[in-house]
């Protein structure tokens, strides 16, 4: 299949999501309106939500991840796992046109998001991260107050009357699980929490805008291990709402958290070049119970990574 190069107007990267209508708890209606179709679309519980369908991602000449196919379902959590340079940032970066932002970037294959092709060159990239969000590694929170930082996205969208600002923010610490520890002190700047809690203002500032998926990249990745489960408790919550993809290098927590897993490695051609190859997808409890690739087991089992 032809690649496509990626292009999108400057954005700023810290802001992924912005307003979509609100999810009922079995069945979530969606608006696609700016991903290529006013239709609405429908989800019900383990559905596809999202598709990849045999998406390489390029860097200039170098391909980076070759020819990946899986599944993204409704109110699931995917763990992506494996070791290092073997494409899962990149993947997950690619589920929301993330890598638009760097230069030379460019996708084949295709990525639907309820049978729209995010890549199409009728889709603004922009309208792509309203539903679908992100939180990084490393918490970002901007250097504005506790409040401000999760009022942030719903101002960008319109939002302009306090009061339900107020609910806004109060409905996204809430669904954080910060409320309780920072309601008193909602002027205070978010860069003057934990580390713990400034990555759960930033997942607060991903849902006061209202996404249908989340993507996560090592979340945990620099917390201690009572703030990690802090966060995977939340997921757990959360994913009663959203679907939340998660890349992680801990297995153990892929193993808590996830409802499916996809496991990736690196091969290296006959040229010597690494390419990052999705190895196997499948429940998580398969994945790590019964693995249909002997390369996912010796991975999971400490042979190798």
């Amino acid at each position: 299949m032809p690649t496509r190069s990626v292009k999108s107007p400057s954005v700023d990267s810290e802001v992924t999501t912005m307003t979509t209508p609100e999810k009922a708890p079995s069945r979530t209606v969606r608006p696609t309106a700016g991903l290529g179709s006013a239709a609405t679309s429908v989800s019900a519980p383990g559905e596809p939500v999202m598709d990849l369908s045999d998406v390489s991602v390029f860097y200039g000449d170098f391909e980076a991840v070759r020819g990946v196919s899986l599944p993204i379902r409704h109110n699931q959590i995917t763990a992506m796992i494996g070791p290092s340079g073997c494409g899962k940032s990149t993947v997950l970066r690619s589920l929301n046109r993330m890598n638009d932002l760097v230069a030379g970037a460019r996708v084949s294959g295709s990525i639907t998001y309820h049978g729209q092709d995010i890549y199409a060159p009728n889709v603004d990239p922009i309208q792509v991260r309203r539903h679908i969000g992100m939180v990084f590694q490393k918490a970002n929170p901007f250097p504005k107050s506790i409040y401000d930082n999760v009022a942030y996205g719903p101002r960008l969208n319109g939002v302009k009357r306090r009061a339900e600002l107020d609910d806004i923010v109060e409905e996204a610490l809430t669904g954080a699980a910060l409320w309780d520890e920072v309601k008193d002190k909602m002027k205070t700047s978010g860069l003057a929490l934990s580390g713990g809690q400034q990555q759960r203002l930033c997942i607060a500032r991903a849902i006061a805008v209202k996404p249908e998926v989340i993507l996560m990249d090592e979340p945990c990745s620099a917390l201690d291990p009572i703030a990690t489960s802090k966060v995977e408790e939340l997921m757990f919550r959360l994913a009663e709402d959203y679907t939340i993809v998660i890349v992680t290098h801990n297995m153990q927590q892929a193993a808590r958290v996830s409802h499916y897993t996809a496991f990736f490695t690196a091969e290296v051609d006959d040229a010597g070049v690494r390419h990052g190859r999705l190895v196997e997808f499948d429940d998580t409890e398969k994945i790590f119970t019964n693995p249909a690739e002997q390369r996912t087991e010796d991975y999971i089992t400490g042979r190798f990574g």
